[in-house]
């Protein structure tokens, strides 16, 4: 049987981002979302999500582009210091490959962020990461096995299948079907977990757009699909500093009927 999850990535970053989630919810077709702990309207979030009974919430975990539980004092291998994360996900991927005092800060963090999620008293019904940092082993290992401890069941594996994406117009490079393959790594280390058989939102990501949507559907695959969305009822000003070429509104639209768009 085939089954199609609409979720929502960065619930907590700001509160147009919180209050897409919620309309989207209320009103459209959204009934997943991945919570950021430590971002600045995480606590709106929370308090949002705990007045949906429908809107199955999980943790966005944050260990590239964002900020960290732990500060910088705590994570100096790690973080600036102003206690973000990098954004060259690259060099952050190396440290938490070679380096053993950026692992064992790595660990510290990811145990924070699951702590922080279970202290919100929501269900932990997914866990997913931030830029897909989780498709680095050395943070996939950590993540599953500190994550199991906290009752994680259901991961994310962004697995988009390349041939779909052709189908829809699109035209797959090498990097595409690297990543694609790439993903059977993650898979493997989720063993015991439940996964979605594929998940959309990487190449359109941040232009999920109602029309796109529209062109993927009559495409997808037979099993359980996840599409996932960056909703944000307005481009407000932290939305257009972090992610200026997205399209926030479009793609909250794109999840609601569209006689109420």
């Amino acid at each position: 049987m085939s089954e199609i999850v609409f979720s929502a990535d960065d619930f907590g970053l700001t509160e147009s981002v919180n209050e897409a989630v919620e309309q989207a919810n209320l009103r459209g077709v959204l009934t997943q979302a991945s919570l950021m702990v430590a971002a600045p309207s995480a606590a709106d979030a929370v308090a949002r999500a705990k007045k949906l009974p429908r809107l199955n919430v999980g943790l966005h975990l944050v260990l590239v582009d964002g900020d960290s539980m732990l500060g910088h004092a705590n994570l100096p291998h790690i973080t600036g210091p102003d206690g973000r994360f990098s954004t060259d996900q690259a060099a952050l991927g190396v440290k938490y490959f070679f380096s053993p005092a950026a692992r064992r800060e790595l660990r510290a963090e990811i145990e924070a962020q699951f702590a922080a999620f279970a202290a919100t008293g929501l269900n932990l019904h997914h866990a997913d990461a931030h830029k897909h940092m989780h498709l680095h082993p050395t943070v996939a290992g950590m993540m599953i096995e500190v994550g199991k401890k906290y009752g994680l069941k259901r991961l994310r594996i962004p697995a988009e299948p390349p041939r779909i994406m052709k189908l829809c117009g699109e035209t797959p490079g090498f990097g595409d079907y690297a990543l694609y393959a790439w993903t059977r790594l993650l898979r493997a280390q989720a063993r015991g977990l439940q996964v979605p058989d594929q998940v959309f939102g990487i190449t359109w990501s941040g232009h999920m757009t109602r029309e796109r949507i529209e062109k993927l559907l009559p495409h997808l695959p037979p099993g359980s699909t996840e599409i996932y969305f960056h909703p944000a009822t307005t481009r407000d000003a932290e939305l257009t500093r972090l992610m200026p070429g997205y399209e926030h509104v479009a793609e909250f639209e794109a999840l609601l009927p569209p006689a109420t768009s």
